[in-house]
């Protein structure tokens, strides 16, 4: 072992430090390289600066509203809040790159804040996995650097190894989840009263992802090889040893979800991505960290059946354990954008070049990596929240390779962040990868991995203060000493574990490492799409129950689903004769349930269950013909584009996405708000986009009446108070079931958060001028490819047009319905996604809409109403000020 653990980290990192003899692609100059880094230091610049600036001590920065992120003061975003402690989350993850951005003055001063104002016994659930690769490595990535500063003699004189301190009180706050009888953590944990007890609000739960379980040993056995204590280390290889234990063992697979508590596979799907892809990671890295082969050997065994089952070059295929050569869905996730650079640390460079290159190909289509998308490009899900897997490969690949290409790469990545990301207050999550609207989110991997590897990606070895090759990454990009491998640790077996036959002795192929192959498999990047063909699963298709005999005289046919209309007296009283009633939903949609008993006759209640699965059925078909969202950008001063709102499309009208210029225009209020009856300030409207409120008739009758009055375009703003895009699913207004081809302007649907936003724009500037279209547009080309910020001094004017008042509170009044089944769900079953690192909330399937106008249940309170729009003010104001101070800055 011992000669292998002094042969191992020169022949494993051999691959990222020999050059390419030759390359296909341009070289860059060290000028082009050095105007990169230093744009990456700026960039890092404006996200840090601004969390220090308007966020600390929150966990997290809101880039959007400019404020930082208190877990219990925002909303909740369900499990994605876990990895907030109220421990300055950002701040500590971030630590080790402002070294390696040589920024030691601020590293001191970061590590001082640190020391004085973080407090790790709060009384908050946090999840373990979150808080170890973050929390745990940050602080140890911290003591390392620090180490290593205060060793040269320059900084840090005064450092006594609090942050390992820090980090060991950490690691003892999280030991408690381990108490189970497999040794698998519990996904949550309290820091101050663990897991047992009342107290700790966590300790109920069955499940966690392998990953959540396997992305330990990094963090535990570097806690243990520092301090000495063998404790760490000897949990994290129990985990590690029990899911090894519980894999698959035709496939040699493991599934995606466990049973802490019986070790039976939740979730028996295998992939890359989300909830395993840091499990493999962390098998490969222990060994180079930790220098045990054991975790070498399982590895390749895991390896082999990887690139036997899942690899599909470029492609990696989620399959059933048990039956690996199954597809279990014909789409991917980011998070296994990492696994390009995992094979490069594993020496498998062709598999890594081609997976790289179809990710590649994704982003350019898409501008950003989209949290999931489908065998040819199309996105599953739309949201991204920076995430920085694709900039790790290509910064791994570079290495590997010496490729310029992958220089052109990175290039890519960042100009997109600049364009499509980039916010006053820092860089704000894509909320919508199509439309290129924002999520008001700023997670802390963005400031501890993304600028990492591309500070990397440009440097050269003398822009370095330190040998990056002497440290090892995490998965959350903290760095860690090679060194560790021969510091004191627990022994790598328990003392009543026997080693099976099998793993006693490593054959010789385990340390074989492959040579990068240099040469570009992908000189024209239309190729790689010859390899993506669509992989699609058989549809279960269901059919109509025929309609029943009909004796002569019994009455007229039931009720077709395709002619229901919700505001028709005459159709509410057909469903009421069979047995269907309506059930009207807080978000304004309608429910449709029915209790057979409750007909006038069997016949009766026979034409109701035919009419609720053609209701189904026709929810299934527009589901499929589903119009992608639309932006509404707001381009007046001062917001100039930077403000982007989703927005829901109509089914009539102009269609944005074949517009190549969007409409824009002056938005105004119309009078009468609800746009019902004729425009009274039609001088007002003509030419200019109207701003409606839903209710008290359908959409089609809105858009003729603003149309008749000359506007260019509508926006209808939604009634229903709190509604927002962060948590409904994409709103589609229907016809009126007539001919809409009378209506030629755009018209577009804003929920009731993103409505307010435009309205207090309205109020605080008397002008206001969007661009609507079907995505976000460069401000570049939104000013006609002049210079932005001239454009900016040009539009230093006060707005001269007046505003209609807005009324707070309106009668109770009818708004679009949309049908749903609650015996059988008309919703298509959702896959589970990624959040942070292992799910994030996918959008909901609608359901079929009639646009009609049934009545609502009482009416909107004025003065909550009030409230909410004064609480909303100051925040804009908060906003405002954040335009202004950036105004200066770019001035």
């Amino acid at each position: 072992m011992a000669a292998h653990l002094a042969t191992m980290p020169a022949a494993l990192f051999l691959l990222m430090l020999i050059p390419a003899l030759c390359s296909l692609g341009r070289a860059m100059s060290r000028d082009e390289k050095q105007k990169l880094r230093t744009q990456v230091v700026e960039m890092f610049d404006h996200a840090y600066q601004n969390y220090m600036d308007h966020a600390y001590p929150a966990d997290e920065l809101m880039p959007l509203t400019c404020r930082g992120r208190v877990r219990g003061l925002e909303p909740s975003r369900g499990d994605v809040d876990d990895a907030l402690g109220k421990f300055s989350l950002t701040l500590i993850d971030t630590l080790d790159t402002l070294v390696l951005l040589n920024k030691t003055v601020e590293f001191e001063a970061a590590v001082r804040r640190v020391l004085s104002d973080v407090r790790l016994d709060n009384d908050i659930v946090v999840s373990v996995f979150e808080t170890n690769i973050r929390v745990l490595g940050g602080l140890l990535g911290g003591h390392s650097m620090a180490v290593m500063l205060k060793e040269e003699g320059q900084h840090m004189r005064w450092y006594q190894d609090e942050l390992l301190h820090m980090a060991k009180d950490l690691g003892l706050r999280l030991l408690p989840a381990f108490n189970t009888s497999s040794g698998l953590p519990y996904p949550r944990v309290n820091l101050r009263y663990g897991v047992r007890g009342p107290e700790t609000r966590t300790g109920t739960e069955t499940d966690t992802c392998t990953a959540c379980a396997g992305t330990i040993i990094l963090e535990f056995g570097a806690l243990s090889r520092f301090t000495g204590d063998p404790v760490f280390e000897a949990h994290a290889r129990r985990a590690l040893d029990f899911l090894w234990e519980k894999r698959q063992r035709n496939s040699n697979l493991v599934g995606t979800t466990i049973n802490i508590h019986s070790g039976e596979w939740v979730r028996r799907d295998s992939g890359v991505g989300a909830g395993i892809d840091s499990y493999y990671e962390y098998l490969l890295k222990a060994y180079v960290l930790l220098g045990d082969d054991q975790f070498l050997q399982r590895f390749n065994i895991h390896y082999a059946s990887i690139m036997k089952y899942i690899s599909q070059p470029p492609l990696l295929l989620d399959v059933h354990i048990h039956k690996p050569l199954l597809p279990a869905r014909t789409w991917m996730d980011s998070l296994l954008a990492f696994f390009p650079g995992l094979q490069v640390l594993k020496g498998d460079i062709r598999p890594a070049i081609e997976t790289h290159e179809m990710l590649y190909q994704v982003t350019k289509k898409h501008n950003f990596l989209p949290e999931a998308f489908t065998t040819d490009f199309r996105v599953h899900w739309a949201q991204h929240p920076l995430r920085p897997e694709f900039a790790e490969s290509t910064y791994f690949l570079y290495k590997a390779t010496g490729d310029p290409y992958y220089l052109e790469a990175g290039r890519t990545i960042m100009d997109n962040l600049n364009r499509f990301a980039r916010v006053p207050c820092g860089f704000a999550a894509m909320k919508d990868v199509r439309t290129g609207s924002h999520e008001d989110r700023m997670d802390s991997f963005f400031l501890a991995e993304m600028f990492k590897y591309l500070f990397l990606l440009f440097a050269d070895t003398e822009d370095l203060r330190f040998n990056v090759e002497d440290y090892i990454f995490t998965t959350e990009a903290h760095l860690l000493p090679l060194s560790l491998s021969t510091a004191p640790h627990a022994p790598s077996v328990p003392p009543n574990r026997t080693i099976p036959q099998s793993e006693q002795e490593l054959d010789d192929s385990n340390f074989d490492w492959t040579c990068p192959n240099t040469r570009l498999l992908f000189p024209d990047p239309a190729f790689p799409r010859n390899l993506r063909e669509p992989i699609r699963s058989a549809v279960d298709k269901s059919c109509p129950r025929p309609a029943p005999y009909r004796e002569p005289g019994m009455g007229a046919p039931p009720l077709r689903a395709q002619d229901f209309m919700a505001n028709s007296p005459e159709h509410l009283e057909l469903l009421r004769r069979m047995g269907v009633s309506l059930i009207h939903l807080k978000d304004g949609r309608v429910q449709l349930v029915q209790h057979a008993a409750q007909a006038v006759s069997p016949i009766a209640a026979e034409d109701g269950v035919r009419f609720m699965q053609e209701m189904m059925e026709l929810s299934s078909q527009q589901q499929k013909e589903q119009l992608p969202p639309r932006a509404i950008q707001i381009v007046s001063h001062p917001f100039f584009g930077r403000v982007v709102l989703t927005a829901g499309p109509a089914q009539f009208g102009t269609d944005l996405s074949k517009s190549s210029t969007g409409v824009r225009g002056f938005v105004t209020v119309a009078e009468p708000y609800t746009g019902c009856s004729e425009i009274t300030n039609g001088e007002y409207v003509r030419g200019h986009i109207a701003l409606l409120q839903r209710g008290q008739c359908m959409f089609a009758e809105k858009a003729r009446h603003i149309q008749k009055a000359g506007a260019i375009g509508g926006i209808v703003v939604d009634d229903n108070e709190g509604s927002s895009s962060d948590t409904a699913p994409l709103f589609q207004m229907a016809g009126d079931g007539r001919n809409t081809d009378d209506i030629t302007l755009p018209l577009l649907f804003l929920f009731h958060k993103e409505g307010n936003i435009l309205l207090e724009a309205l109020k605080e500037y008397r002008e206001v001028e969007v661009l609507l279209s079907d995505k976000a547009r460069d401000r570049a080309a939104i000013f006609k490819g002049a210079d932005v910020r001239e454009a900016e001094e040009d539009c230093q004017t006060e707005a001269t047009t007046p505003a209609s008042s807005v009324p707070i509170g309106q009668p109770s009044e009818s708004r679009a319905a949309e049908s749903e089944s609650e015996a059988t769900s008309s919703q298509e079953d959702r896959d589970t996604s990624p959040s942070q690192r292992e799910d994030v909330r996918p959008t909901e399937a609608e359901a079929p809409k009639a646009d009609a106008g049934e009545k609502e249940e009482g009416r909107v309170d004025a003065d909550a109403a009030g409230r909410s729009a004064d609480e909303l003010l100051a925040d804009w104001r908060d906003d405002l000020e954040a335009f202004r101070q950036m105004e200066k800055d770019e001035l």
